[in-house]
């Protein structure tokens, strides 16, 4: 049975959206926390800044030595495309292509900065139209980034989302449907205990089913809050890793505390989680 500790927890920066990358690595580093989810959007790192690829992988080289000269790696690169301006199932083929170029740019920034771990979701299909030609075109989508993962070595990381991100991937089912349409090794799967408890399934069930497909595992209270201030409790979010060590997952906790309320003052919001962590998590 494998053993989670401190050391291989993670915090994605998609939390610290108002403040600098600097701050974000000052607060990891404050709370003795050294894998890195790098969120990929603006003020931090965003791929659209940027007119070449040249340009972009300078700027990754920079951000990469920040991170490592504290002793940090980037585990996860989580490029932002769940929402506006981009579409893996929209009719509009430019919307599509246009996310397709960003999501195969993305896997040159990740393994510059260091990982063979790229996220993604399927995002909402436009709700008024039949979604079984939406998750065609993001079958597609999928397949087409499915195709240069493989030849690149790098593993596409989908999560499930709730019923208001989305209309595709929103259950276990939906994931295996996936999975099995994409038909690629390259496609792995993220479980994010939040929508998972939304949609009343069970985390034994996701290991189960997925076996080393379960890539990533995106841990955080009900609403995705600070642990220990939602519904979950201290029992089942211990009971959350035990299930994970149960079934030899070693690729760790990925903190996912992603609610505007926490804004103003982030590293309290991972400070605070990580007592409660160490409450029932070994340091090393």
């Amino acid at each position: 049975m494998s053993r989670i500790t401190m050391q291989d927890v993670a915090v994605m920066s998609v939390q610290y959206v108002q403040h600098s990358f600097d701050y974000y690595l000052d607060s990891m580093e404050r709370c003795g926390l050294r894998r890195v989810d790098l969120w990929g959007g603006a003020p931090h790192y965003c791929r659209l800044d940027y007119s070449s690829a040249a340009e972009a992988g300078s700027r990754v080289k920079e951000l990469r030595h920040q991170i490592e000269d504290r002793g940090m790696r980037v585990v996860i690169y989580t490029p932002e495309t769940l929402g506006y301006p981009f579409s893996y199932s929209a009719p509009d083929t430019r919307l599509r292509g246009r996310t397709v170029d960003f999501m195969k740019a993305a896997m040159d920034d990740a393994l510059g900065f260091g990982t063979n771990r790229v996220f993604l979701n399927t995002g909402c299909h436009p709700r008024d139209l039949p979604r079984e030609e939406g998750w065609k075109r993001t079958v597609e989508s999928f397949r087409a980034l499915a195709d240069e993962a493989e030849a690149r070595g790098v593993l596409l990381v989908l999560e499930q989302l709730q019923p208001y991100e989305s209309n595709l991937v929103i259950t276990l089912e939906d994931v295996s449907r996936m999975l099995r349409d994409v038909d690629s090794p390259a496609l792995r799967v993220c479980v994010d205990l939040v929508a998972m408890e939304v949609a009343g399934e069970r985390l034994e069930d996701y290991c189960q089913r997925f076996g080393e497909k379960l890539e990533w595992v995106h841990y955080s209270d009900s609403h995705h809050l600070i642990l220990g201030d939602g519904d979950f409790g201290r029992e089942k979010l211990e009971e959350y890793v035990r299930i994970l060590e149960k079934h030899d997952f070693a690729n760790g906790l990925d903190l996912e505390i992603n609610d505007s309320i926490y804004w103003e003052d982030p590293h309290e919001s991972i400070r605070r989680s990580c007592e409660v962590l160490r409450d029932f998590l070994p340091e090393e």
